[in-house]
């Protein structure tokens, strides 16, 4: 391995742009290489670095070590293997893919290869949930008892006009794999599996523009038998309004709050107290919409951290599948009304 990490980039919109721009700040990485299907594209490449709009060409000229996948939701499984039998490690955007099945192609061919695959979930770096990931991981709050997950966004018609695959049943997947997978990794993390799932979905808004549904309530049973229930929306009036996850413990409860998981909200705690956190301006503001939090930084740097020196990666290809799977799970057992 290099002194410094190599990447290139499939998908060079938003958020392709998101990691180019924190590749290019860290001191250990370089960025050799992009490839978007638009030409276009190229105007937002920066000076020196190679573009191309063939993926496969790129992997066959570039000298990188890692590809960021960063394509729409139905191009994750092919692109990230394309880059695995490259003989490149992998970061591949949320979700990690459209179904467990892609998942586990995906993860055969990382074993195959020997090479990694980083799985996106930078929700977890986010303070108020590394906070309450350390009481519970402590048992400090004792036996789970309820669990209340609410993500109130709003997404408006210029944001389904900007693509040709956002609202796409076959290229999308739904709002639990578009806007809420976050969401659900972060319920993931926090609690652990879930074993059972029955809900509504529906379409309210969006039935001019989108094949998916808009609007969905659940009631999930964890592993741990916690009841949760977890709700969400794209049609929150004109902006986001709450992304929020709260707690109901034997020994504590707590919200992790905001808009973004940004906030401890409330506590009432037995035996700790955590810090008043409450974090602004670090969504990732892509203009006409707003997303979760901004810690690609992190996500690079972790990248950097197992491959330089050995460390452990944030979010395995384990943990991606998992998430993919509750949302299969999920989708499962909803009733379309």
């Amino acid at each position: 391995m290099p002194d410094k990490i190599r990447f290139s980039i499939v998908g060079f919109g938003n958020i392709g742009r998101r990691h180019a721009g924190q590749i290019l700040q860290n001191p250990d990485t370089d960025l050799v290489a992009v490839c978007d299907i638009d030409p276009a594209a190229k105007a937002h490449v920066p000076e020196g670095i190679a573009f191309y709009t063939n993926v496969d060409e790129m992997l066959g000229k570039s000298t990188a070590d890692v590809l960021c996948v960063c394509t729409p939701n139905y191009l994750h499984e092919p692109h990230t293997i394309s880059g695995l039998k490259a003989a490149l490690h992998t970061v591949v955007e949320k979700p990690m893919a459209m179904s467990v099945a892609e998942c586990d192609r995906m993860i055969a061919a990382a074993d195959e290869t020997g090479k990694t695959i980083f799985a996106v979930k930078q929700n977890r770096y986010n303070p108020p949930v590394r906070e309450v990931k350390k009481l519970m991981a402590n048992h400090e709050l004792g036996n789970i008892f309820m669990i209340q997950v609410n993500c109130f966004w709003n997404r408006g018609d210029s944001y389904y006009a900007g693509s040709d695959w956002r609202g796409k049943k076959n290229k999308d997947g739904g709002c639990l794999f578009t806007q809420f997978s976050h969401f659900v990794d972060i319920l993931y993390y926090l609690n652990g599996p879930v074993k059972e799932a029955e809900g509504w979905i529906h379409n309210f808004a969006h039935r001019h523009n989108t094949e998916v549904e808009d609007t969905g309530s659940f009631v999930l049973k964890a592993v741990n038998d916690a009841i949760i229930n977890f709700n969400f929306t794209t049609c929150a009036y004109e902006r986001n309004m709450e992304g929020s996850i709260t707690i109901f413990a034997e020994k504590g409860t707590v919200k992790i709050g905001g808009q973004y998981l940004n906030t401890i909200e409330y506590q009432q705690l037995a035996t700790a107290t955590l810090p008043p956190i409450n974090i602004t301006a670090k969504a990732n503001d892509y203009g006409l919409y707003q997303g979760s939090m901004s810690n690609h930084d992190k996500v690079i740097q972790n990248v950097v951290d197992v491959l330089l020196y050995n460390q452990s990666v944030m979010t395995s290809a384990e943990e991606g599948r998992e998430v993919v799977r509750i949302i299969e799970q999920m989708y499962k057992g909803a009733v379309r009304v």
